[in-house]
């Protein structure tokens, strides 16, 4: 399963770059935590990265969408309204996609 999820991935960071005005928005997913990166990949920078650890209740797809609703709020002050999502080679389900959901609804434009 790493290997697809790796094969996938480089597939799509064939096809997606973040610049200033619209960084790449990278998630990692573990078994127990999802991590958020906002990449300058034109300046070779990253903006900001969180993660969900500070979440202790609920189920994980709960938690992910918290944390994505805590993160749009941060990117918002940071003055991005929009970004390029860069799923990590994860499938578009379960904890990745409540998390891209919360980030539309909190107002973070991909």
């Amino acid at each position: 399963m790493r290997s697809k999820r790796i094969a996938r991935h480089k597939r799509i960071r064939a096809k997606i770059k973040g610049t200033k005005a619209r960084p790449r928005l990278s998630v990692f997913r573990s078994s127990k935590h999802l991590f958020l990166q906002l990449v300058d990949d034109a300046g070779s920078k990253t903006l900001f990265g969180t993660s969900d650890a500070s979440f202790k209740k609920g189920t994980k797809t709960e938690r992910a969408r918290l944390f994505g609703r805590q993160a749009a709020k941060k990117i918002l002050e940071l003055k991005v309204a929009s970004v390029v999502f860069d799923r990590g080679g994860y499938k578009y389900q379960g904890r990745v996609k409540a998390l891209a959901q919360a980030l539309r609804d909190g107002g973070v434009k991909f």
